[in-house]
C-alpha cells in the first residue's frame, strides 16, 4: 500500500473532523438567506438557475449570500460506512467508538412522521421534474443509511442496528410511490412527493429490501427487491449501458449513477444468495420468477461493468463524468467508482487494478495539501471548493474501502 494513500486517508479524516463533518454542498444554494428573502424563491426557473449558479461557479459565494455550513445525513451515512470499513480492517476499540458515534448521529437525524426510518437532504432542491422542500425523505440518503446500519449489524451489534434498519423497509413499501408495470417488476419513486422512474434510485430501494430481507429471512422483502432489480435489468440498453431514468428527458448516462446501479445489483445478488435469504414456508410466484432470472442479473452486471469501465475512464484512471466528454473530472465519480470496484472484486477480474489507478489519479489531481479533495477538474480551471457530502464523505468512504481491501 503506497504511503501517500494511507496519509491521504488519515489527513482527510483529520480535515473532516476539524470541520465537525459539516460543510457546503453543490446543491445547497436555496439555503441562502438572501435568496429566501426574495420573491424568486417561488419561481421554479429562478430556483434552478440559483442552484446551478452556485454548483457551477469556481468561486464559493455561499457565505456572501447567507448559506450556512451544515451537516448532511447522507454525508454522515458515508462517514459511518468509512468508519465501519476502518473497524473491519483494524478492529480496535477506538475505531468501534468512532463508528458507533456516527451511527448514533445518523439514527438521531432520521426524519419523523413516516411509516419507517428515512432521511433527506438539509436543503430545498429543485430538479427539472419536481421540487423537494428541505427535510423531505428521499431514497438515496435513506439507502446509504440502511447500508451503514446493516453493515454495523454484521460487525458490531445485530440486535442494536438491524431492527432499526428493518423499519426502513416500511418507509420504502408504504411511503414511496411505485410503478408496477408488470407482475414481476416494480420501480420505486425518489421520494413520497414524486413519481419519477430513476433507475439507480429504485435499485437502491431494492438493495435495502434485499439486504434486510436476506439477513432476517423475510422472503416478501426479497420478492420486492427482485422485482426492482428485474425492472432495471430489463431496461438495460443493447450496448450494456443504462439511461438515468425511464422518461424521455432522462436519457443520458453518467459515471457515478452507473456505479450506483452496479453496486446495488451486486449487493442484491449477494443478499439473495445468503443462507438466511430463503426462509422456510411458502414461496410466492414473484420469487420463482426472480430466481429463474439470477443468471440474467449476472450477465447484466458484467455487460454494464464492461461498458462503464471502457467508456468512463482513461488508461491513467481519469474519471469522466459523461462517456463522450473528458471534462469535468469529478471527485464524486472517482470515489463512487473506487467503492464499486472494491465491491466487485472477486466477481469480475482486475477491478482492483482500476480502483488503484483511479485513487492514484485523484490523489495527484484533486487532493488539496490541507487534506480535503477538490470538487472537479475542468478544462480551464479546477473547482477547489470542498463539499462535505459530494467530495469529502465520498472520498473518505472510497479510501477506507480501498485500504480495507488491500491491507486485509
Amino acid at each position: 500500500m503506497p504511503v501517500d494513500l494511507i496519509n491521504a486517508h488519515r489527513d482527510l479524516w483529520k480535515y473532516c473532523r476539524a470541520q465537525g463533518l459539516a460543510g457546503y454542498d453543490p446543491y445547497d444554494g436555496l439555503n441562502s438567506r438572501l435568496f429566501q428573502a426574495t420573491p424568486f424563491k417561488n419561481s421554479r426557473t429562478a430556483r434552478l438557475a440559483w442552484i446551478q449558479f452556485h454548483k457551477r461557479s469556481p468561486f464559493n459565494f455561499r457565505s456572501l449570500v447567507g448559506v450556512p455550513r451544515e451537516r448532511n445525513a447522507k454525508a454522515i451515512a458515508l462517514f459511518a460506512l468509512a468508519a465501519l470499513a476502518d473497524f473491519r480492517r483494524q478492529p480496535s476499540k477506538e475505531n468501534e467508538i468512532e463508528a458507533r458515534e456516527l451511527l448514533d448521529d445518523l439514527i438521531w437525524m432520521s426524519l419523523k412522521g413516516f411509516k419507517g426510518a428515512c432521511w433527506g437532504y438539509n436543503f430545498d432542491w429543485q430538479s427539472r421534474s419536481f421540487f423537494l422542500p428541505r427535510g423531505t425523505p428521499t431514497i438515496v440518503p435513506t439507502a446509504f443509511a440502511a447500508r451503514a446500519l446493516c453493515e454495523a449489524a454484521e460487525v458490531i451489534s445485530r440486535d442494536e442496528y438491524l431492527p432499526f434498519a428493518r423499519t426502513i423497509c416500511d418507509f420504502i413499501l408504504n411511503d414511496l410511490n411505485r410503478s408496477e408495470e408488470t407482475n414481476d417488476e416494480v420501480c420505486f419513486s425518489y421520494s413520497p412527493l414524486d413519481r419519477t422512474r430513476v433507475f439507480n434510485a429504485s435499485l437502491l430501494a431494492g438493495e435495502v429490501l434485499a439486504t434486510v430481507g436476506g439477513r432476517l429471512g423475510e422472503p416478501s422483502l426479497i420478492d420486492w427487491a427482485m422485482k426492482a432489480a428485474l425492472y432495471v435489468v430489463r431496461r438495460q440498453r443493447a450496448d450494456g449501458s443504462w439511461a438515468y431514468g425511464a422518461d424521455s428527458h432522462q436519457g443520458w448516462s453518467d459515471n457515478f449513477h452507473t456505479a450506483y446501479i452496479l453496486t446495488s445489483l451486486s449487493r442484491i445478488g449477494d443478499a439473495v444468495s445468503e443462507p438466511g435469504a430463503v426462509a422456510t414456508g411458502s414461496v410466492s410466484e414473484p420469487r420463482a420468477v426472480a430466481t429463474g432470472s439470477r443468471v440474467d442479473f449476472k450477465n447484466s452486471l458484467r455487460r454494464g461493468y464492461d461498458v462503464w469501465s471502457e467508456r468512463f475512464f482513461l488508461i491513467n484512471g481519469w474519471p469522466k463524468y459523461f462517456p463522450d466528454h473528458l471534462y469535468p473530472a469529478d471527485v464524486h465519480s472517482a470515489a463512487s467508482a473506487i467503492v464499486t470496484l472494491v465491491e466487485l472484486r472477486g466477481r469480475i477480474p482486475n477491478t482492483m487494478l482500476l480502483a488503484e489507478k483511479i485513487a492514484s489519479w485523484a490523489l495527484e489531481n484533486l487532493r488539496n495539501p490541507r487534506g480535503y479533495f477538490h470538487h472537479q477538474s475542468r478544462r480551464f480551471y479546477t473547482a477547489r471548493i470542498p463539499y462535505m457530502r459530494w467530495s469529502e464523505a465520498w472520498m473518505m468512504y472510497a479510501l477506507a474501502r480501498l485500504r480495507e481491501a488491500v491491507e486485509k
